[in-house]
């Protein structure tokens, strides 16, 4: 398997943070500056700043510009193209859950079968 730097990638490398997932959250409730969202963290502003370059990066926010604040907002593009992705392996588990409630039911059933005769 060949490894890219797609869009996919850059992602999931920027959900791999608790940081970054904390300020995702944080912004799936509203656009914030900078200082809103270094808040509740005990670290400073340039590392807030780093985690929002790879955000941003990532194409997960976009910064915009309103008098002298650049407020952050979601973009939730690259978080359906990962939904997508899932999507597949989630189908799989499903079906490997039905395929196990199924042979586990014809168990039952045989063993049911069995203590009557």
């Amino acid at each position: 398997m060949q490894h890219t730097d797609d869009s996919l990638s850059k992602t999931l490398s920027a959900l791999a943070d608790p940081t970054r997932r904390a300020i995702l959250a944080r912004l799936s409730q509203g656009a914030a500056t900078v200082n809103e969202l270094a808040e509740p963290f005990a670290m400073s502003l340039p590392s807030v700043s780093r985690h929002l370059k790879v955000l941003e990066g990532a194409g997960l926010i976009s910064r915009g510009r309103e008098a002298q604040w650049r407020p952050c907002r979601l973009e939730t593009a690259p978080l359906q193209q990962v939904d997508g992705w899932l999507e597949k392996y989630r189908r799989f588990w499903e079906e490997s859950f039905d395929r196990m409630d199924a042979y586990l039911s014809e168990i039952t059933k045989k063993q049911a079968e069995g203590k009557k005769q």
